[in-house]
C-alpha cells in the first residue's frame, strides 16, 4: 500500500482485480496515512464481502548512510573513503552511517555494500569508536539515504528496534492479522516478538523474514516457530551471492509446505511495471516459477504502492498465476503426515482427505476450525479441490487470506454433525461453489460441540 492505492475506488478495483491482503510497510509513510488505509480495506471487505487480510512489515535494523551533497557524489574505484558515525553531510571523501556501533561491529576486510550492492567497499581499517576506513571496489552515483548491506560482519542491533516497538504497538491495536519481522537472524527473534504479541492478548501472527545468511543456516528452527516466511530476495541476494537466491528460493518453499505454513516470495516480481504498462517476459516467468515452487503468496511492493499501474499489475499477476494453475504437477504434494505427535489423527484426516479428493476427483473439501489449524494442513497438501474453511473466529478469516486455495466462510452454528453438514452443503449449493452430483469431502471434529482436534472424515454427493 502506498500513494497509488490511496484512493478506495482503486483499492476496491485492485479487490477485484485479485488482490487478497495489504501490506502496510513501516518503513514509509505516517500513522495517519496508514489509518485510513486501514479503514478503506475494512470498509470494502464489508461492502464486498470479502476477507482480504493486513499485513504490518516492520522495518527491522535496517541501516541507510545520512545525507549527501547535492543528492549525489562520485565515488571513484581503488580511493578510500571514511564512513563516519558522526552525523554530516557527505562527499567523496566522507559518508554518515546512521548505525552507532558500525566501527565497534566491522572488521578489516568485510564488505559493505549500498544501495542495493550497486556500491562495493571494503573495510581497511577501524578505530572501533567513530570512524571506518574503506576502500571502493565498485564505485558510481551515491545519493542520500541510501540503504547500506552488511554480509560478513555480525551486528550488535536488536532485531526488533525502538521504532519497531512503536510500530508494533500501532499494529496490535490496529488488529493486523500478520506482522512481518525484518532481518531475523535466529529463533530467539521470532520467540521475543510472539513473547510481545501473546502479552498484549492479540492474535496477530508473525511473519518470518528471510533475507540474511544466519536465517538460511537456522531456516528450520525458524520455521518451526514462525506462522509465516518471506522470502525477502532483495536483501537475501544482496546479503548472499546472488546466484543462491533461486535454490534458496524454492528449498524454503519446500520446507514451509512440509511444516504447513504459508510462505510468500517477494522483490522485484513485477518491477518493470512501476513504469511500465507491461511486465518483462522474465518477470511473468519468475511469478510463474513462484506458483510452480508452491508458494501461498506472490507479493508486489512498489509496483502498487508508488507504481502507474497499481490495477493492471494485479491483474496480469493474476493472469499467470491462473495459468500456472492449468498444469496438474502443481498439485497433491504428498505431505506426509509425521506419526507420534499429538495432532497426528488430525494431521491423517487432513492427509487422506486430499489424497482421497485426488483418487475420486473431489470439487471440494469441506472443514469447521476455530484455530485455523486444519486449513494449514489442507493447504500444505496443495489439493487442486477447492478447500472451504466455515469458523466463527472472524479474525481467522482475514488471516487465512494468505493461505494457499482456502477459503473462508463465517458461521456459528453448532448443531449435530449431519445437520451441520446439511446446512454448509446448502450454503456453498446457493453460492454456486458446487453442484448437483458433485462429491465433497466433509471432516470435523466428534462430537463437534467439544469442537476438538479433526477425527472423522464423509465423501458424499452433493444433492
Amino acid at each position: 500500500m502506498g500513494p497509488a492505492t490511496a484512493d478506495i475506488k482503486v483499492l476496491e478495483e485492485m479487490f477485484l482485480a485479485g488482490l487478497d491482503i495489504c501490506r502496510i510497510n513501516f518503513s514509509h509513510g505516517d500513522y495517519e496515512a496508514v489509518i485510513k488505509t486501514i479503514e478503506n480495506i475494512r470498509t470494502l471487505n464489508k461492502k464486498m464481502n470479502r476477507f482480504v487480510g493486513i499485513l504490518g512489515d516492520l522495518q527491522g535494523p535496517k541501516l541507510r548512510i545520512g545525507m549527501v551533497k547535492n543528492n549525489a557524489v562520485e565515488l571513484i574505484n581503488g580511493n578510500e573513503i571514511t564512513i563516519t558515525t558522526k552525523e554530516c553531510e557527505g562527499d567523496e571523501h566522507v559518508i554518515y552511517i546512521t548505525y552507532p556501533d558500525f566501527p565497534k561491529d566491522v572488521k578489516a576486510g568485510e564488505l559493505v555494500l549500498i544501495d542495493d550492492g550497486k556500491i562495493h567497499l571494503r573495510v581497511t581499517s577501524t578505530n572501533k569508536k567513530d570512524e571506518v576506513r574503506a576502500s571502493i571496489i565498485s564505485g558510481g552515483t551515491l545519493s542520500s539515504k541510501k540503504g547500506v548491506n552488511l554480509p560478513n560482519t555480525k551486528i550488535s542491533l536488536p532485531c526488533l528496534t525502538n521504532k519497531d516497538l512503536r510500530d508494533l504497538d500501532f499494529a496490535l491495536e490496529h488488529d493486523f492479522d500478520w506482522v512481518g519481522l525484518s532481518f531475523v537472524r535466529s529463533v530467539t527473534d521470532i520467540v521475543e516478538l510472539k513473547e510481545i504479541i501473546k502479552r498484549k492478548n492479540k492474535k496477530t501472527r508473525v511473519v518470518a523474514k528471510i533475507e540474511k545468511p544466519e536465517a538460511v543456516r537456522e531456516i528450520d528452527n525458524i520455521i518451526d516457530v514462525t506462522d509465516g516466511v518471506m522470502v525477502a530476495r532483495g536483501d537475501l541476494g544482496v546479503e548472499m551471492p546472488m546466484e543462491q537466491v533461486p535454490m534458496l528460493q524454492k528449498m524454503i518453499v519446500k520446507k514451509c509446505m512440509n511444516a504447513s505454513k504459508p510462505v510468500i516470495i517477494a522483490t522485484q516480481m513485477m518491477e518493470s511495471m512501476i513504469t511500465s504498462f507491461t511486465p518483462t517476459r522474465a518477470e511473468v516467468n519468475d511469478v510463474a516459477n513462484a506458483v510452480m515452487d508452491g508458494a501461498d503468496a506472490v507479493m508486489l511492493s512498489a509496483e502498487t504502492s508508488v507504481g502507474k499501474y497499481p490495477v493492471k499489475v494485479i491483474e496480469i499477476m493474476r493472469k499467470v498465476i491462473e495459468q500456472v494453475e492449468e498444469v496438474d504437477s502443481i498439485y497433491y504434494r504428498e505431505n506426509t503426515p509425521e506419526t507420534k505427535t499429538i495432532t497426528f489423527v488430525s494431521d491423517s484426516i487432513c492427509y487422506n482427505a486430499c489424497t482421497l479428493a485426488k483418487q475420486v476427483g473431489v470439487t471440494a473439501i469441506i472443514s469447521m476450525t476455530n484455530s485455523g489449524y486444519t486449513a494449514y494442513k489442507l493447504a500444505s497438501q496443495r489439493p487442486k479441490a477447492n478447500v472451504f474453511i466455515f469458523t466463527d473466529n472472524r479474525s481467522l478469516l482475514t488471516a487465512l487470506s494468505l493461505v494457499w486455495g482456502v477459503r473462508g466462510f463465517y458461521y456459528d452454528k453448532y448443531e449435530s454433525t449431519d445437520n451441520t453438514f446439511i446446512d454448509i452443503q446448502k450454503f456453498v449449493k446457493s453460492q454456486g461453489l458446487v453442484k448437483d452430483d458433485d462429491l465433497i469431502i466433509n471432516i470435523a471434529s466428534m462430537p463437534m460441540n467439544e469442537r476438538g482436534r479433526t477425527n472423522m472424515m464423509k465423501l458424499s454427493y452433493v444433492i
